[in-house]
């Protein structure tokens, strides 16, 4: 290989790793508000970023405890799933869509919604706590784009009984290492 070959190689690593790390910031910041985890979702943004969603603009440092009360007044469970995603690298800043597919039960589990949508974000790479360049969030604003509205028979009824459900804590069994088979846990 030439140097401009090892040059080239390089600079295609660099660009994946970015990929990676953006990709790995934006599905965090989603786990951490289904678990409803405070500190790993503020660790996917800045201190002086600033969150949109609907009519409602949160400082980053408000914003996971803001998300977690809003979903904890109308739901009992949430999943953030991120499909579709694009990014754009200039340099230490990224701008992104990433397709969200936001799915809410009801209090009192026997409803939920269905609610896609889009997350338009920018993303800075800045020396982290340990001096380490890492992405995190600076900006982002959301779309719904339609919903749907349904009974949640499936879940409360018997092909779901004896199935792990999720915990808005800690104490989801995603965080138990090592995973172990058949301990105990929430379940239908």
């Amino acid at each position: 290989m030439t140097g401009a070959d090892l040059a080239s190689l390089a600079a295609t690593v660099r660009d994946l790793a970015d990929r990676q790390a953006i990709l790995d910031c934006i599905m965090r910041e989603a786990r951490g508000r289904d678990r409803q985890d405070i500190d790993l979702t503020a660790s996917c943004w800045w201190p002086d970023g600033i969150d949109e969603h609907g009519p409602i603009i949160t400082p980053a440092p408000d914003y996971p405890a803001r998300a977690n009360a809003g979903h904890a007044r109308f739901f009992s469970a949430t999943m953030h799933h991120i499909t579709t995603h694009t990014c754009e690298i200039d340099g230490d800043t990224a701008h992104c869509e990433s397709y969200v597919i936001g799915t809410m039960l009801s209090p009192d589990k026997q409803s939920m919604k269905v609610a896609p949508g889009r997350y338009f974000d920018r993303l800075e790479r800045r020396p982290g706590p340990g001096g380490q360049p890492e992405w995190r969030l600076l900006y982002r604003r959301c779309t719904v784009e339609m919903s749907l509205d349904g009974p949640a028979d499936w879940v409360n009824g018997p092909m779901c009984k004896g199935f792990l459900r999720s915990v808005w804590s800690r104490e989801d069994k995603s965080y138990q290492r090592p995973i172990e088979v058949g301990s105990d846990g929430e379940r239908w």
